[in-house]
């Protein structure tokens, strides 16, 4: 008998054997490159700021600065790790380990930075007034300001500044009960950063495994975000909580039914437009998406009712966290609520104003920016709805690029929802909207449906475009000439005169600050001169800086701009000075 005969596949005690799996090779096992790379950025990304911060503790908080020399160790064998480990689960272990460490990262600095910006002061202020049982909305907070003479102003067109409270009222809620943590804007930094960290790791959680780094490099890596945290930022209420709306939102509402994490998701919505404004500007872009992808699956009717559903939730929420300000003060809570949108702030940003800001001498036509931001928007929103399946998976990078046109263009706008831009680019691909529904009327389809939508998105773009070409095209109505400049030594300027001729044909009321870079110094008092200079009319007006000197640096090159502006109607004028015994 043979061998191969005399062994059957059986065993006296257990009977016939079961087939084995196919076993795992480690090639098989490997990580993608791609998922190394990735985990690699996210792992560089933290190198980033970090020698600063522990300059910094090193000096007097040496148990932070040990804290922060384990970080450098963890990122140093993360590197190794990210290129060397030979499993998937390893690599997605690593992961979290990254993600520990960029937390530890942004507490550490936080510990040591936490004084907070503007908005973090006046949030701060906010939550003490609430809780005294003062009102909120349209107190002016000036000594906020004198005795932080760090923290920015909001400057206005009038030659004002804006002193007082002017976002929805989620972030002072959240910052009353922790303002025993300490003085200044402390509980409302600890706000705003608690909520980024949470939004970083709710993000890490809800993205697919291989993609999970790339919520650590944009949310906590390179520095940005949790800086604007320490500032107390609202905005980053707002971000955090549209993260779970964000992630696969195509697939709200699918099949008609909300569900209770539709409903959730609803509610995030409603809490983030609580929390600031810039959340406004995605919603409808978020509801048009989700409309047309539900209609292309259901119908007209179904999909309205979806879209509704969400709309009602997110409202019922938005109005359930400010019913107490609208119940006790109606009429400062809405001018308020809207004021970002009415304060008339003077220009400023990395956008098309920079034309009339850095490269003219200004321009007559300041608010046709405005009308270029909102033309912009609604075009936007517009091209949107008519190629939903090209730009869908773009619908939350859309509403921010009419900010660049906008009076107030800078690049906070941009850069505070970006993890929202990545949330969607992984987890709502093009594949998400190929059923989408299109409208298509007669004069969009047909034989020539290509040039017939070509000349539609364009024709949509032109309005806005053209209001951009008008504003950075205007002229400055006022023309100045330095007569004196008075120096209490090399580089202080300690008083100002100009010969002012307005040229414009209705009276100007000119407000005057001197600058040596970006933005804008506080501004000047005028001590001689009339407050509003007739059409066509001149005057001498002499200027004094804000405080006692104007410092100018002395260094080749420096550029000191001279700017005038006037409200009603909004105007900048502007030249450059040059001081007495300076080099051409």
């Amino acid at each position: 008998m043979h061998l191969a005969e005399a062994a059957p596949d059986v065993t006296a005690e257990t009977g016939p054997l079961r087939p084995r799996a196919p076993a795992i090779t480690p090639e098989a096992d490997a990580p993608a490159q791609w998922h190394r790379v990735l985990t690699l950025l996210a792992t560089v990304s933290l190198f980033i700021g970090t020698r600063a911060v522990w300059t910094q503790a090193a000096s007097h908080r040496l148990a932070v600065a040990a804290v922060i020399s384990l970080c450098y160790l963890s990122i140093l064998v993360g590197g190794v790790l990210a290129s060397t480990v030979r499993r998937t689960r390893s690599l997605a272990r690593l992961d979290l380990c990254v993600l520990v460490t960029a937390v530890t990262l942004t507490l550490c600095t936080f510990t040591l930075n936490h004084a907070g910006g503007d908005e973090g002061v006046l949030t701060a202020q906010a939550a003490r007034e609430l809780t005294a049982g003062h009102p909120v909305y349209g107190q002016p907070w000036p000594w906020l300001f004198q005795h932080n003479p760090d923290v920015a102003l909001t400057p206005t067109m009038n030659g004002g500044y804006d002193l007082t409270y002017g976002y929805p009222p989620l972030a002072p809620l959240l910052t009353a009960p922790l303002l025993w943590l300490g003085h200044g804007a402390l509980a409302a930094t600890a706000v705003t950063t608690g909520a980024l960290l949470v939004g970083a790791v709710t993000l890490w959680r809800l993205l697919p495994v291989p993609w999970r780094s790339a919520a650590t490099l944009a949310c906590l890596g390179f520095g940005f975000l949790p800086s604007y945290a320490r500032l107390g930022y609202p905005a980053i209420l707002g971000l955090a909580l549209l993260i779970p709306v964000v992630v696969r939102w195509p697939r709200i509402g699918a099949g008609g039914r909300l569900g209770r994490g539709g409903l959730a998701r609803a509610a995030c919505l409603g809490a983030a437009c609580a929390a600031q404004q810039l959340p406004w500007f995605l919603v409808p872009f978020l509801l048009a998406g989700i409309y047309a992808v539900r209609r292309g699956e259901l119908g007209a009717r179904p999909a309205a009712g979806v879209v509704l559903r969400i709309a009602g939730t997110a409202v019922v929420v938005w109005l359930l966290i400010n019913t107490y300000f609208i119940v006790s003060e109606p009429r400062t809570w809405a001018a308020g609520v809207a004021l970002p949108l009415t304060q008339n702030a003077t220009i400023h940003g990395q956008g098309l104003v920079g034309v009339a800001l850095y490269y003219t001498a200004g321009s007559d036509r300041l608010a046709w920016y405005s009308h270029a931001s909102m033309l912009l928007t609604g075009a936007l929103l517009a091209l949107l709805v008519l190629f939903v399946r090209r730009l869908g998976p773009a619908a939350t990078v859309l509403p921010w690029c009419a900010f660049f046109l906008a009076t107030r263009s800078q690049d906070g706008y941009y850069l505070l929802m970006t993890p929202l831009w990545l949330a969607a680019a992984v987890t709502a691909p093009a594949a998400s909207f190929a059923g989408a529904w299109q409208p298509r009327p007669r004069f969009l389809s047909g034989p020539r449906r290509r040039p017939a939508l070509v000349a539609a998105a364009g024709l949509l773009l032109v309005p806005a475009l053209a209001s951009g070409a008008v504003a950075a095209t205007g002229s400055p109505p006022l023309r100045m000439r330095v007569t004196r400049v008075l120096t209490v030594r090399p580089g202080a300027v300690s008083e100002l005169d100009l010969r002012v001729t307005n040229t414009d044909d209705s009276a100007l009321a000119p407000h005057f600050t001197l600058t040596t870079g970006q933005g804008m110094s506080r501004w000047w008092k005028v001590v001689q001169g009339p407050a509003a200079l007739p059409a066509r009319a001149s005057a001498v007006y002499r200027l004094r800086p804000p405080g006692p000197v104007f410092h100018v640096p002395r260094r080749p090159g420096t550029r000191i701009r001279l700017r005038v502006f006037t409200a009603s109607p909004d105007t900048l004028s502007s030249m450059d000075v040059r001081l007495p015994g300076e080099r051409s």
